[in-house]
Protein backbone atom coordinates (compact mmCIF):
# COMPACT_ATOMS: atom_id res chain seq x y z
CA UNK A 1 0.00 0.00 0.00
CA UNK A 2 1.45 3.51 -0.97
CA UNK A 3 1.60 5.77 1.80
CA UNK A 4 -0.61 9.08 1.61
CA UNK A 5 0.66 12.41 2.89
CA UNK A 6 -0.66 12.85 6.42
CA UNK A 7 -3.51 14.95 6.91
CA UNK A 8 -2.92 17.28 9.93
CA UNK A 9 -2.29 21.05 11.29
CA UNK A 10 0.84 19.90 12.26
CA UNK A 11 1.65 19.45 8.82
CA UNK A 12 -0.14 22.97 7.33
CA UNK A 13 2.26 25.81 7.18
CA UNK A 14 1.31 29.22 6.16
CA UNK A 15 1.95 30.72 2.63
CA UNK A 16 5.56 32.65 3.04
CA UNK A 17 5.36 35.93 2.94
CA UNK A 18 1.92 36.13 4.82
CA UNK A 19 2.81 38.49 7.85
CA UNK A 20 4.80 41.14 5.67
CA UNK A 21 1.27 41.71 3.87
CA UNK A 22 -0.95 41.55 6.98
CA UNK A 23 -1.97 45.11 7.48
CA UNK A 24 -0.37 47.17 10.12
CA UNK A 25 -3.03 47.33 13.27
CA UNK A 26 -0.70 49.71 15.38
CA UNK A 27 -2.65 53.16 16.75
CA UNK A 28 -1.05 56.31 16.01
CA UNK A 29 1.83 58.22 18.04
CA UNK A 30 -1.16 60.47 19.66
CA UNK A 31 -3.19 57.06 20.88
CA UNK A 32 -0.62 54.94 22.56
CA UNK A 33 -1.57 53.84 25.75
CA UNK A 34 -4.16 51.89 27.51
CA UNK A 35 -8.21 54.23 27.11
CA UNK A 36 -7.35 54.97 30.85
CA UNK A 37 -4.32 56.50 29.87
CA UNK A 38 -6.17 58.89 26.90
CA UNK A 39 -9.06 60.11 29.00
CA UNK A 40 -7.60 62.43 31.16
CA UNK A 41 -5.51 63.59 28.62
CA UNK A 42 -9.41 64.11 26.31
CA UNK A 43 -10.61 65.78 29.53
CA UNK A 44 -8.14 68.02 30.30
CA UNK A 45 -8.65 69.61 26.27
CA UNK A 46 -12.48 70.07 26.93
CA UNK A 47 -11.44 71.45 30.73
CA UNK A 48 -9.35 74.27 28.68
CA UNK A 49 -11.41 74.96 26.07
CA UNK A 50 -14.20 75.82 28.34
CA UNK A 51 -12.34 77.86 30.45
CA UNK A 52 -11.37 79.77 27.75
CA UNK A 53 -14.76 80.34 26.37
CA UNK A 54 -15.99 81.43 29.78
CA UNK A 55 -13.42 83.95 30.37
CA UNK A 56 -14.29 85.41 26.67
CA UNK A 57 -17.46 85.77 27.98
CA UNK A 58 -16.46 87.01 30.89
CA UNK A 59 -14.53 89.86 29.27
CA UNK A 60 -17.31 90.75 27.22
CA UNK A 61 -20.22 90.73 30.22
CA UNK A 62 -17.36 93.54 31.33
CA UNK A 63 -17.50 95.41 28.57
CA UNK A 64 -20.79 95.92 28.35
CA UNK A 65 -21.81 96.50 32.02
CA UNK A 66 -19.22 99.46 31.77
CA UNK A 67 -20.69 100.76 28.37
CA UNK A 68 -24.06 100.93 29.94
CA UNK A 69 -22.58 102.44 32.79
CA UNK A 70 -21.11 105.02 30.76
CA UNK A 71 -24.51 105.53 28.60
CA UNK A 72 -26.05 105.88 32.46
CA UNK A 73 -23.79 108.60 33.54
CA UNK A 74 -23.80 110.47 30.42
CA UNK A 75 -27.84 110.21 30.27
CA UNK A 76 -27.60 111.84 33.70
CA UNK A 77 -25.53 114.57 32.99
CA UNK A 78 -26.74 115.64 29.93
CA UNK A 79 -30.22 115.39 32.28
CA UNK A 80 -28.73 117.64 34.97
CA UNK A 81 -27.50 120.00 32.38
CA UNK A 82 -31.01 120.20 30.50
CA UNK A 83 -32.49 120.76 34.39
CA UNK A 84 -29.99 123.82 34.79
CA UNK A 85 -29.72 125.68 30.94
CA UNK A 86 -33.31 124.76 29.81
CA UNK A 87 -34.74 128.56 30.89
CA UNK A 88 -31.56 129.87 29.12
CA UNK A 89 -33.98 131.99 26.29
CA UNK A 90 -36.37 133.33 28.27
CA UNK A 91 -33.75 133.97 31.15
CA UNK A 92 -32.05 136.07 28.45
CA UNK A 93 -35.88 138.36 27.56
CA UNK A 94 -36.18 138.37 31.62
CA UNK A 95 -32.76 140.50 31.94
CA UNK A 96 -33.15 142.51 28.93
CA UNK A 97 -36.58 143.69 30.11
CA UNK A 98 -35.16 143.76 33.70
CA UNK A 99 -32.85 146.46 32.14
CA UNK A 100 -35.51 148.97 32.04
CA UNK A 101 -36.08 149.04 35.74
CA UNK A 102 -32.03 150.05 36.37
CA UNK A 103 -32.66 152.84 33.54
CA UNK A 104 -35.49 154.46 35.04
CA UNK A 105 -33.82 154.24 38.06
CA UNK A 106 -30.73 155.70 36.27
CA UNK A 107 -33.00 158.31 34.65
CA UNK A 108 -33.68 160.41 37.99
CA UNK A 109 -31.43 162.90 38.44
CA UNK A 110 -29.53 163.07 42.09
CA UNK A 111 -31.16 164.77 44.93
CA UNK A 112 -34.29 164.68 43.02
CA UNK A 113 -36.56 162.17 44.88
CA UNK A 114 -35.41 164.07 48.45
CA UNK A 115 -37.51 166.90 47.42
CA UNK A 116 -40.66 165.40 45.77
CA UNK A 117 -42.30 162.62 47.47
CA UNK A 118 -44.53 161.52 44.96
CA UNK A 119 -41.40 160.78 42.95
CA UNK A 120 -39.10 159.20 45.68
CA UNK A 121 -42.10 156.96 46.31
CA UNK A 122 -41.87 155.79 42.57
CA UNK A 123 -38.29 155.39 42.76
CA UNK A 124 -38.63 153.03 45.80
CA UNK A 125 -41.07 151.35 43.97
CA UNK A 126 -39.18 150.73 40.88
CA UNK A 127 -36.18 149.89 43.31
CA UNK A 128 -38.10 146.93 44.90
CA UNK A 129 -39.36 145.56 42.21
CA UNK A 130 -36.03 145.41 40.66
CA UNK A 131 -34.84 143.45 43.79
CA UNK A 132 -36.95 141.02 43.66
CA UNK A 133 -36.80 140.32 40.31
CA UNK A 134 -32.87 139.88 40.84
CA UNK A 135 -33.99 137.46 43.75
CA UNK A 136 -36.20 135.47 41.81
CA UNK A 137 -33.39 134.89 39.00
CA UNK A 138 -30.88 133.88 41.29
CA UNK A 139 -33.91 130.77 42.71
CA UNK A 140 -33.03 129.65 39.32
CA UNK A 141 -28.95 130.35 38.91
CA UNK A 142 -28.85 133.59 37.11
CA UNK A 143 -26.91 136.23 38.79
CA UNK A 144 -25.91 139.51 37.75
CA UNK A 145 -22.30 140.39 37.19
CA UNK A 146 -21.50 144.23 37.83
CA UNK A 147 -17.91 144.10 37.70
CA UNK A 148 -16.97 147.65 38.21
CA UNK A 149 -13.16 148.37 39.43
CA UNK A 150 -12.34 144.93 38.38
CA UNK A 151 -9.96 143.84 35.76
CA UNK A 152 -10.99 142.93 32.17
CA UNK A 153 -12.01 139.61 31.38
CA UNK A 154 -12.87 138.83 27.87
CA UNK A 155 -14.50 135.78 28.49
CA UNK A 156 -17.25 137.67 30.91
CA UNK A 157 -17.15 141.33 29.99
CA UNK A 158 -17.72 143.06 26.27
CA UNK A 159 -15.56 146.61 26.07
CA UNK A 160 -17.30 149.16 24.23
CA UNK A 161 -14.57 151.72 24.45
CA UNK A 162 -11.21 152.41 26.25
CA UNK A 163 -11.25 155.85 28.81
CA UNK A 164 -8.50 157.65 29.40
CA UNK A 165 -7.15 156.99 33.55
CA UNK A 166 -3.68 157.18 34.57
CA UNK A 167 -5.05 155.93 38.53
CA UNK A 168 -5.75 152.99 38.00
CA UNK A 169 -3.94 149.91 35.98
CA UNK A 170 -4.37 149.62 32.17
CA UNK A 171 -7.52 147.25 31.50
CA UNK A 172 -9.05 147.92 34.91
CA UNK A 173 -12.80 148.35 34.36
CA UNK A 174 -13.68 152.05 35.27
CA UNK A 175 -17.75 152.06 33.86
CA UNK A 176 -20.70 149.26 33.38
CA UNK A 177 -22.77 150.85 30.78
CA UNK A 178 -24.96 147.26 30.75
CA UNK A 179 -24.29 144.22 33.67
CA UNK A 180 -23.89 141.10 32.80
CA UNK A 181 -25.43 137.51 33.91
CA UNK A 182 -24.59 134.51 34.66
CA UNK A 183 -26.64 131.38 34.71
CA UNK A 184 -24.79 128.67 37.24
CA UNK A 185 -20.99 128.45 35.82
CA UNK A 186 -21.99 129.70 31.75
CA UNK A 187 -22.24 133.37 30.90
CA UNK A 188 -26.11 134.70 29.96
CA UNK A 189 -25.04 137.97 29.11
CA UNK A 190 -21.48 139.43 28.87
CA UNK A 191 -21.15 142.85 30.79
CA UNK A 192 -20.30 146.28 28.78
CA UNK A 193 -18.22 148.05 29.94
CA UNK A 194 -15.26 150.53 29.44
CA UNK A 195 -12.01 150.12 30.12
CA UNK A 196 -9.35 152.17 31.37
CA UNK A 197 -5.92 152.71 29.46
CA UNK A 198 -2.76 154.61 29.89
CA UNK A 199 -2.18 153.52 33.79
CA UNK A 200 0.28 151.23 35.04
CA UNK A 201 0.45 147.81 33.52
CA UNK A 202 -1.92 145.20 35.69
CA UNK A 203 -0.44 142.17 37.20
CA UNK A 204 -1.12 139.39 35.08
CA UNK A 205 -2.98 136.36 37.48
CA UNK A 206 -2.72 132.71 37.25
CA UNK A 207 -5.08 131.79 33.42
CA UNK A 208 -8.41 130.52 34.43
CA UNK A 209 -10.94 128.40 32.01
CA UNK A 210 -13.22 130.64 30.69
CA UNK A 211 -16.70 129.83 31.39
CA UNK A 212 -19.06 128.13 28.62
CA UNK A 213 -21.58 130.63 27.12
CA UNK A 214 -25.26 129.35 28.07
CA UNK A 215 -25.47 128.06 24.31
CA UNK A 216 -24.03 128.59 20.88
CA UNK A 217 -26.36 131.42 19.74
CA UNK A 218 -24.80 133.63 23.11
CA UNK A 219 -23.16 136.79 21.73
CA UNK A 220 -19.57 136.43 21.83
CA UNK A 221 -17.46 138.63 24.35
CA UNK A 222 -14.86 140.92 22.94
CA UNK A 223 -11.65 142.32 23.68
CA UNK A 224 -10.65 145.86 24.30
CA UNK A 225 -9.45 147.75 20.96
Amino acid sequence: MANTPQDGPEHEKAPQGAEASAPDKSPPPDQIGTPAEQAPRHHDDIIAGLRAEVADLKDKLLRAHAEVENIRKRAEREREETAKYAITRLARDIVTVGDNFQRAIDAVPAGAAEQDSALKSFLEGVTMTERELLNALERYGIKRVDPKDEPFNPHLHQAVMEIQRTDVPAGTIVQVFQAGFMIEDRVLRPAMVGVAKGGPKANQGSEQMPPRPANDDAPPSASAS
